[in-house]
Protein backbone atom coordinates (compact mmCIF):
# COMPACT_ATOMS: atom_id res chain seq x y z
CA UNK A 1 0.00 0.00 0.00
CA UNK A 2 1.08 3.67 -1.25
CA UNK A 3 -0.14 6.67 0.56
CA UNK A 4 1.48 10.53 -0.37
CA UNK A 5 1.24 13.04 2.46
CA UNK A 6 2.21 16.57 2.72
CA UNK A 7 4.67 17.14 5.29
CA UNK A 8 4.58 20.03 7.62
CA UNK A 9 6.85 21.16 10.34
CA UNK A 10 5.98 17.68 13.02
CA UNK A 11 7.94 16.20 10.18
CA UNK A 12 11.22 17.86 10.41
CA UNK A 13 13.11 15.11 12.45
CA UNK A 14 11.76 12.24 9.54
CA UNK A 15 12.56 14.13 6.76
CA UNK A 16 16.00 15.19 8.03
CA UNK A 17 16.68 11.12 8.84
CA UNK A 18 15.24 10.06 5.00
CA UNK A 19 17.46 13.03 3.32
CA UNK A 20 20.67 11.79 5.43
CA UNK A 21 20.45 8.51 4.47
CA UNK A 22 19.35 8.89 1.13
CA UNK A 23 21.79 11.25 0.11
CA UNK A 24 24.66 8.87 1.45
CA UNK A 25 23.29 6.31 -0.47
CA UNK A 26 23.16 7.83 -3.68
CA UNK A 27 25.95 10.55 -3.47
CA UNK A 28 27.99 9.00 -0.98
CA UNK A 29 30.93 8.46 -3.47
CA UNK A 30 30.94 11.64 -5.14
CA UNK A 31 33.17 12.86 -2.56
CA UNK A 32 35.51 12.56 0.73
CA UNK A 33 33.93 11.27 3.38
CA UNK A 34 34.81 14.51 5.37
CA UNK A 35 32.85 16.51 2.57
CA UNK A 36 29.87 14.06 2.38
CA UNK A 37 29.41 14.30 6.37
CA UNK A 38 30.28 18.17 6.45
CA UNK A 39 27.35 18.59 3.91
CA UNK A 40 25.00 16.03 5.61
CA UNK A 41 25.56 17.65 8.70
CA UNK A 42 24.95 21.53 7.21
CA UNK A 43 22.44 20.50 4.86
CA UNK A 44 19.81 17.52 6.77
CA UNK A 45 19.32 18.76 9.88
CA UNK A 46 15.39 19.42 11.81
CA UNK A 47 16.98 23.28 12.02
CA UNK A 48 17.29 23.54 8.11
CA UNK A 49 13.94 21.54 8.15
CA UNK A 50 12.14 23.47 10.00
CA UNK A 51 12.89 26.48 8.19
CA UNK A 52 12.49 25.39 4.57
CA UNK A 53 8.83 23.59 5.82
CA UNK A 54 7.82 27.69 7.58
CA UNK A 55 8.45 28.68 3.75
CA UNK A 56 5.67 28.41 1.72
CA UNK A 57 7.00 28.02 -1.34
CA UNK A 58 8.54 24.72 -0.56
CA UNK A 59 6.26 21.59 -1.07
CA UNK A 60 7.30 18.50 0.64
CA UNK A 61 5.49 15.57 0.49
CA UNK A 62 6.52 11.91 2.30
CA UNK A 63 6.04 8.71 0.35
CA UNK A 64 5.16 5.79 2.66
CA UNK A 65 4.90 2.10 1.36
CA UNK A 66 2.81 -0.25 4.41
CA UNK A 67 2.31 2.49 6.66
CA UNK A 68 6.51 3.11 6.77
CA UNK A 69 8.15 6.33 5.29
CA UNK A 70 10.28 5.13 2.25
CA UNK A 71 11.05 8.65 0.79
CA UNK A 72 10.43 12.30 -0.02
CA UNK A 73 9.95 15.08 -2.63
CA UNK A 74 10.08 19.41 -2.49
CA UNK A 75 9.06 21.40 -5.02
CA UNK A 76 8.84 24.56 -6.13
CA UNK A 77 6.27 26.13 -7.92
CA UNK A 78 6.90 28.98 -10.10
CA UNK A 79 10.77 28.15 -10.33
CA UNK A 80 12.83 30.53 -12.64
CA UNK A 81 16.26 29.50 -14.80
CA UNK A 82 17.65 30.84 -17.11
CA UNK A 83 18.23 27.54 -18.74
CA UNK A 84 14.56 27.01 -18.78
CA UNK A 85 12.66 28.98 -21.45
CA UNK A 86 9.43 28.20 -20.46
CA UNK A 87 7.11 30.37 -18.07
CA UNK A 88 5.51 28.62 -14.60
CA UNK A 89 7.89 25.53 -14.52
CA UNK A 90 8.36 23.96 -11.07
CA UNK A 91 11.33 23.53 -9.96
CA UNK A 92 11.59 19.37 -8.17
CA UNK A 93 14.24 20.17 -5.98
CA UNK A 94 14.33 16.97 -3.91
CA UNK A 95 13.19 13.16 -4.51
CA UNK A 96 14.80 10.80 -2.13
CA UNK A 97 13.77 7.47 -2.11
CA UNK A 98 15.83 4.80 0.76
CA UNK A 99 17.53 2.47 -1.15
CA UNK A 100 15.80 -0.63 1.11
CA UNK A 101 12.42 0.72 -1.36
CA UNK A 102 14.18 0.83 -4.85
CA UNK A 103 12.85 -1.68 -7.29
CA UNK A 104 8.75 -0.95 -5.95
CA UNK A 105 8.11 1.65 -8.63
CA UNK A 106 7.50 4.31 -5.47
CA UNK A 107 9.63 6.86 -7.31
CA UNK A 108 7.98 6.62 -10.11
CA UNK A 109 4.94 7.32 -8.25
CA UNK A 110 6.20 10.03 -6.23
CA UNK A 111 7.35 11.95 -9.10
CA UNK A 112 4.10 11.46 -11.53
CA UNK A 113 2.32 12.69 -8.01
CA UNK A 114 4.36 15.89 -8.37
CA UNK A 115 3.76 16.05 -11.84
CA UNK A 116 -0.06 16.02 -11.45
CA UNK A 117 0.31 18.55 -8.40
CA UNK A 118 2.28 21.10 -11.03
CA UNK A 119 0.16 20.93 -13.42
CA UNK A 120 -3.06 21.54 -11.45
CA UNK A 121 -1.16 24.59 -10.19
CA UNK A 122 -1.14 25.63 -13.99
CA UNK A 123 2.90 25.04 -14.61
CA UNK A 124 4.04 24.54 -17.93
CA UNK A 125 6.77 22.14 -17.03
CA UNK A 126 9.21 20.65 -14.45
CA UNK A 127 12.97 20.87 -14.09
CA UNK A 128 15.51 19.58 -11.65
CA UNK A 129 19.27 18.72 -11.42
CA UNK A 130 21.10 15.68 -11.20
CA UNK A 131 24.34 14.28 -10.44
CA UNK A 132 26.15 13.57 -14.24
CA UNK A 133 27.91 9.87 -12.40
CA UNK A 134 24.06 8.65 -10.83
CA UNK A 135 23.38 7.12 -13.75
CA UNK A 136 20.17 5.21 -12.16
CA UNK A 137 18.88 8.52 -11.64
CA UNK A 138 19.52 10.11 -14.83
CA UNK A 139 18.00 6.96 -17.01
CA UNK A 140 14.96 6.97 -14.64
CA UNK A 141 14.69 10.83 -15.33
CA UNK A 142 15.13 10.38 -18.89
CA UNK A 143 12.55 7.65 -19.35
CA UNK A 144 9.79 9.52 -17.49
CA UNK A 145 10.30 12.04 -20.83
CA UNK A 146 13.10 14.74 -18.55
CA UNK A 147 15.71 15.94 -21.42
CA UNK A 148 18.82 17.40 -20.59
CA UNK A 149 19.03 20.88 -20.97
CA UNK A 150 22.02 22.33 -19.26
CA UNK A 151 24.28 21.74 -16.46
CA UNK A 152 25.27 23.00 -13.06
CA UNK A 153 27.58 22.77 -10.70
CA UNK A 154 26.60 21.26 -7.35
CA UNK A 155 28.70 22.84 -4.43
CA UNK A 156 29.25 20.25 -1.34
CA UNK A 157 31.37 22.27 0.51
CA UNK A 158 33.84 25.40 0.08
CA UNK A 159 36.44 23.11 -1.64
CA UNK A 160 34.47 20.21 -3.60
CA UNK A 161 31.32 20.51 -6.09
CA UNK A 162 29.73 17.58 -7.83
CA UNK A 163 28.63 17.96 -12.36
CA UNK A 164 25.30 18.07 -12.66
CA UNK A 165 22.85 17.87 -15.33
CA UNK A 166 19.93 20.20 -15.85
CA UNK A 167 16.84 18.18 -17.01
CA UNK A 168 13.55 19.22 -18.28
CA UNK A 169 9.84 17.96 -19.09
CA UNK A 170 7.89 20.15 -20.16
CA UNK A 171 3.69 19.40 -20.31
Amino acid sequence: MITIVRANEKNSELLAHIGKISFIESHGISASPENINTYVAENYNEDVFNKELSDLKNIYHIIYHNNCPAGYSQIVLNSDHSNIKIKNATKLDRLYLLKEYYGLKLGYELLKFNIELSQTNKQTGMWLFVWKENQQAVRFYEKTGFNIVGSHDFKLTDTHSNPNHQMLLRY
